[in-house]
């Protein structure tokens, strides 16, 4: 407390004290010690603090002081100021009048300074001036071989050759322009319908260019040449189809060049447009200095990573550069199936396995593209990203892989995708990123690996096999020998199991065979030949059971109708398939139909067809029947029989048309291990099927076979009994007895075919027994729908008669002649005594329906029996 007071007082007298020489010496002045005022040096005292500021200087006087601004520095009063009247601002130099700088010169202010330099195409001399570079002289080349230099004051121009352009920037040098490259007779591209103005337009564009004097019309900007572009393109992917790969290259060839063209004219640096088949997004710089960076163009489908270095290249400046993608949206479709080029060493990923994969476009078609002339091999790859077709992911059976379209390695044949320079990077089910060393146009493929024969599956094969040819065959042998079962229905089991036995005979010795394309092709031409005709003769068997059923009347069909339908329908869809696409018979995998340009569709096509036209003749078959159960006096022994045969022609079907569904993911790419064994376990069971079906079930084969048996075994038990004896006899006499013993088997086998024929005969009686019983059956129908009308109009008439006897109109039709269509039937079909004596004349029907009425006994309602 003591402390605190002390310094209070202490300040306090030091404060007096101040005042006191300030009220003595006055403001600016100071007592010395011998109490004299002298001058303060109010500078001095305030350098820990400048009171003029930075950029002034303190100047002291007699009793006070000024300030004055220091060089590149004006006060904002006047020249000398105080820092109560007064600041110093930053002098802008380069705002001066004359200019600081001289000529040809750039002023550029500082703080309290400025800078002269030279303007560009400048430099500075000797003497301190700016002098005219001449950049002609200086820079070799400087426009490029195909340009003249000019020099300008601080700048030059740039006056290209014909066949040369540097698209209107007079400071970069001049390209080569190769407008052959758009004539209709120089390009593939002449083989696309429609191509023509696109192509005429892009040569006349670039003739504009390259100010050669052939070019016709003025010159039309970059963005209505981009336009235009677009609109052909779209006019000629909506209507062209491109049916081969020299097409493709000439499409993807045309609009690659005519980005190419059209980019540096392009006034934005960034340019997109999208129509309803294309996507295209362009990137343009220019400058004197080559750009650097990341490069990413983009659309809905693909995206194409890549930087600036990579698009200029190893090109000079100043120029400029261009990247761009473009984005087919319906291309696919004609590229799908040029694949021939695609070999296995250049498969990328560990699902590759000894056989060919198949391959299927999974993403759109893009082209890549950049200024940069040299893309064959760059230092730096780009990324490409696809987005897939359909969402799917990797497995065992399938994988992405990423390609491009190559026009020289088959020139040739136009072009064909392959692998050569581009790797997967990475893959989801949604999208996979690609790496590729060059650019082009560009694709994801999906590579469909078949189902490896494996030990088991070659084994249940040929065992499934083997017994479905044992089974048709033992079915041939049945219905050609069996004569008690012969008809139609059976001619029509026979060739159908004539056409399996011969389709799984050729399936398990040639499926596989696919060394040899001719050989293969002949192995698929005949399986499409007889699995066709097994279904043809199915066919048949449902026409057939809804004859039987539906139309009541003679059920055989000749022969020829039989032949023509069941074996000339399969032949002339095979031979017209073969004229169509004679290389859709047998793949890289199978001797079976190729799957390009849908051609397996003349097999399955057909198939389904049969398949429906069956399923209504069974559906109709079996309504029918149901009928005619239901009915008063059904043949129930012909009916059941009906009924059988209906049962097992759907159970055929099903077995038939159900194998076929797994057959066609069989032979899809998208075949897998289940469907693989499914369908070889239905195709093997189809022999078996029909053998326990069409013979073991059937009574009459049964006892065929039981008879064929007895006639094998019982001979050789009584051969063995007699010659099996201990009693030697001579040779002689043992070759008499074998020869009797074989007479008597020719007798009894003789014996037994007389009476099965006789058998078959009574057969064929009463069946047509059985048919005159169905033609009395509609006789009795047709009768009493006859006595139904005739009731009714005889009622009407005795009606109107009673009602309206004086009714002119009523007695005219009772008075007038007998209709010479008018049927009347015995009056045996009245109550006796009621119409007996009608006469069958003019009036008929008046004089019978007066007889009527007069039989007041018989009431109307009960006329009738």
């Amino acid at each position: 407390m003591g402390s605190r007071t002390l310094l209070l007082v202490l300040g306090l007298h030091f404060t007096l004290l101040g005042n006191i020489e300030a009220r003595v010496c006055g403001l600016g002045f100071i007592a010395n010690e011998s109490q004299q005022c002298d001058d303060t040096d109010e500078c001095k005292e305030l350098d820990s603090n400048p009171t003029c500021g930075s950029n002034a200087a303190c100047y002291n006087t007699y009793g006070s002081f000024y300030c004055n601004c220091l060089p590149g520095f004006r006060s904002t009063t006047t020249f000398k100021f105080t820092p109560f009247t007064g600041e110093c601002k930053d002098l802008n130099e380069c705002l001066e009048n004359p200019p600081v700088c001289g000529s040809n010169t750039i002023c550029i202010n500082t703080i309290g300074s400025y800078n002269c330099q030279c303007q560009p195409g400048f430099r500075v001399t000797y003497n301190g001036h700016c002098a005219d570079i001449d950049e002609c002289n200086e820079t070799a080349g400087i426009c490029g071989v195909g340009g003249d230099c000019q020099n300008q004051k601080g700048s030059y121009s740039c006056l290209c050759h014909p066949g040369y352009s540097n698209y209107d920037n007079k400071q970069a040098q001049c390209s080569v322009l190769t407008c052959d490259q758009f004539k209709a007779n120089e390009t593939p591209g002449q083989t696309v319908p429609g191509l023509a103005g696109l192509l005429s337009l892009m040569r006349n564009s670039c003739l504009s260019l390259s100010n050669s004097g052939d070019a016709a019309g003025g010159r039309l900007t970059g963005e209505v040449l981009l336009e235009h572009v677009f609109t052909e393109m779209d006019g000629l992917l909506s209507h062209v189809i491109l049916n081969n790969s020299r097409e493709v290259s000439g499409l993807l060839g045309t609009m690659e060049d005519a980005m190419r063209l059209i980019g540096p004219q392009l006034r934005d640096n960034h340019t997109t447009r999208e129509t309803n088949h294309t996507a295209t997004e362009l990137a343009v710089r220019r400058g004197q200095t080559q750009p650097t960076g990341p490069i990413s163009l983009a659309n809905d489908n693909a995206r194409l990573d890549t930087s600036w270095e990579t698009a200029t290249g190893n090109g000079t400046y100043p120029g400029f550069a261009l990247a761009g993608l473009v984005c087919y949206k319906t291309v696919e479709r004609s590229v799908n199936n040029s694949f021939q080029y695609l070999t296995d060493t250049d498969t990328d990923t560990a699902t590759a396995t000894a056989s060919k994969p198949n391959y299927q476009i999974s993403s759109k078609v893009v082209t890549a593209f950049v200024s940069n002339p040299a893309t064959d091999h760059l230092t730096q790859p780009v990324i490409l990203t696809f987005k897939h077709l359909q969402v799917r992911a990797e497995s065992m059976e399938m994988n992405y892989t990423c390609v491009f379209w190559s026009e020289g390695r088959v020139h040739e044949e136009g072009g064909a995708w392959s692998r050569s320079g581009c790797t997967k990077v990475t893959s989801n089910a949604t999208h996979t990123v690609c790496s590729c060393s060059h650019l082009s146009s560009f694709a994801v493929l999906m590579a469909l690996y078949p189902v490896q024969n494996t030990f088991e599956l070659r084994l249940l094969t040929w065992l499934g096999l083997s017994l479905s040819v044992v089974c048709l065959l033992l079915c041939i042998l049945t219905f050609w020998l069996c004569r008690s079962i012969q008809g139609t229905r059976t001619t029509i089991h026979l060739h159908l199991c004539v056409c399996l036995f011969i389709a799984d005979l050729v399936f398990l010795s040639g499926i596989s065979h696919t060394q040899s394309k001719g050989g293969c092709g002949f192995v698929a031409g005949l399986l499409h030949l007889f699995f066709l005709g097994s279904f043809s003769w199915m066919l048949l068997e449902g026409v057939q059971l809804y004859r039987m059923v539906v139309l009541v009347f003679n059920t055989t069909i000749r022969p020829l109708y039989l032949h023509a339908v069941g074996y000339g329908l399969p032949l002339a869809i095979v031979i017209i398939s073969a004229i169509t696409y004679p290389d859709g018979y047998g793949t890289t995998q199978h001797c079976w139909l190729s799957l390009e340009r849908g051609f397996i569709w003349s097999f399955f096509g057909p198939v389904c067809t049969i398949i429906i036209l069956n399923t209504f003749f069974f559906i109709i078959t079996v309504w029918r029947l149901a009928q005619k159960f239901s009915s008063l006096n059904p043949d129930l022994s012909n009916l059941r029989k009906i009924k059988v045969f209906t049962v097992t022609a759907v159970a055929q079907l099903c077995v038939l048309g159900t194998m076929w569904i797994f057959g066609v993911f069989q032979f899809q790419e998208e075949g897998t291990v289940v469907m693989t064994y499914l369908f070889t376990i239905l195709n093997s069971l189809q022999g078996a099927l029909l053998f326990i079906m069409h013979c073991l079930l059937n009574k009459t084969v049964r006892e065929e076979y039981c008879q064929l048996l007895s006639c094998i075994c019982t001979p050789q038990k009584k051969r063995y009994s007699d010659f099996s004896t201990n009693n030697p006899s001579s040779s002689q006499s043992q070759v008499h007895t074998q020869y009797i013993y074989i007479y008597i088997y020719i007798y009894i086998y003789i014996y037994r075919e007389r009476e099965s024929e006789r058998e078959r005969e009574r057969e064929r009686e009463r069946e047509r027994e059985r048919e005159r019983e169905r033609e009395r059956e509609r006789e009795r129908e047709r009768e009493r729908a006859h006595f139904h009308y005739d009731n009714l109009l005889v009622s009407l008439c005795v009606l109107g008669v009673k009602a309206y006897p004086e009714h002119r109109g009523v007695a005219d039709m009772m008075t007038s002649p007998i209709p010479h269509n008018a049927r009347l039937y015995s009056p045996s079909l009245f109550r006796p005594g009621s119409v007996e004596n009608v006469p069958y004349e003019p009036g008929w029907l008046c004089a019978l329906s007066r007889t009527l009425t007069g039989s007041s006994a018989v009431p109307v309602g009960e006329l009738f029996q």
